[in-house]
């Protein structure tokens, strides 16, 4: 433990003690809670950390600045497999827009030093609930003990098997026209869609371009029905299969359909399969969303709060929120502030109110 965090642990026994003290000088009616808070510093104490956060990007950055800046002694678990490290630029964050995902990651850690916050590199590979708080098990590490926890795993994308496409992912090849659509405006577009997803992805790029055209990628189902409506917006159709997607310098070129027929979009817009990063939630008892597009996430509550006490999910891999950094930011610091009321009321011999 470092000097910084050795002088957080002090101030918050002394603080403990001060309240203890105090609770037993008001007289009657306070001894319950003199005693809670006493128990509380025995419990505080029984810890390395009052809180671990699994996963180093906006969302996990962001529980441990405001964690940190409450003065709790937190540990930030990072594998840097963030979901948005090929972009290059992170979008529609107010005063960051355009931030490469890496500088965005250094400046937040940088910040956090001064607040005493410590890191660990690599995955956690387990975590289990242990009397009130957890164990957390980095890879190749020792085990620690956090009274509170806090998972900002997030998700990984599943990428179409399209031969070139992964290489040129972030760089041309796009899900999201909010995160990207503004760089490519008024040019030419292309997307792949399923039938049934056709229109909802149409209307949403048409507010970029008007240069659009669908992909089939040779699937059938596209009905004359449909394919009116996409000749009335102006959205031309290509039923060959994609062969494949051609780069240079990890940007698009073309695309090329069966037959060699190339296409030289400006954006080729893909949906993608969301998978969790972690199972640690789930190991930990956490319900999953089943089906629909938040299949796989963590069922949270208000304040990113799950059925497990103590531990909370935030960012992508949680239910809430939208899938941006932005929302991610919001929700590690919403999150641990309820934590942060949650460990003060625990010390304090109070009963922390409900998330609502």
């Amino acid at each position: 433990m470092g000097e910084g965090q050795e002088r957080s642990a002090a101030d918050a026994i002394d603080r403990r003690r001060f309240l203890a003290a105090a609770a037993v000088a008001a007289g009657t009616g306070f001894e319950t809670r003199a005693a809670a808070a006493a128990e509380g510093e025995r419990m505080a104490d029984r810890f390395d950390f009052d809180a671990v956060v699994v996963g180093g990007g906006p969302a996990g950055l962001s529980a441990a600045l405001v964690l940190g800046r409450a003065r709790r002694r937190v540990l930030v678990c990072d594998a840097g497999e963030g979901r948005n490290a090929p972009a290059e630029g992170v979008h529609g964050f107010l005063t960051q827009d355009g931030t490469p995902p890496a500088e965005l990651r250094r400046v937040g850690r940088e910040q956090l030093a001064r607040y005493g916050v410590a890191f660990r590199e690599g995955r956690v590979s387990a975590a289990r609930k242990v009397e009130g708080g957890f164990e957390v098990t980095p890879d190749g590490g020792e085990a620690v003990r956090a009274r509170t926890l806090i998972l900002a795993t997030g998700l990984a994308d599943v990428l179409p098997e399209v031969p070139g496409l992964k290489e040129v992912w972030g760089r041309g090849v796009f899900h999201c026209p909010f995160c990207h659509g503004w760089e490519v405006r008024d040019r030419p577009w292309a997307f792949i869609a399923p039938p049934e997803g056709v229109v909802e992805s149409a209307t949403m790029f048409l507010g970029w371009t008007k240069g659009l055209t669908l992909l089939t990628d040779g699937r059938a189902g596209y009905a004359p029905a449909l394919r009116a409506w996409l000749a009335a917006q102006g959205v031309k159709v290509e039923d060959d299969r994609v062969e494949r997607v051609e780069g240079a310098e990890g940007r698009l070129t073309a695309v090329v359909l069966a037959g060699g027929r190339r296409l030289t979009p400006a954006a080729l817009f893909v949906r993608t399969t969301l998978k969790p990063r972690s199972g640690l939630a789930e190991s930990l008892g956490c319900a999953l969303v089943a089906e629909g597009p938040k299949a796989g996430m963590v069922r949270t509550g208000p304040m990113g709060a799950t059925d497990v006490p103590g531990l909370f999910v935030v960012g992508d891999a949680s239910d809430g929120g939208v899938p941006t950094v932005a929302s991610a930011v919001a929700e590690g610091a919403t999150a641990a502030a309820f934590a942060t009321r949650a460990l003060l009321s625990e010390d304090a011999g109070a009963v922390a109110p409900p998330p609502k």
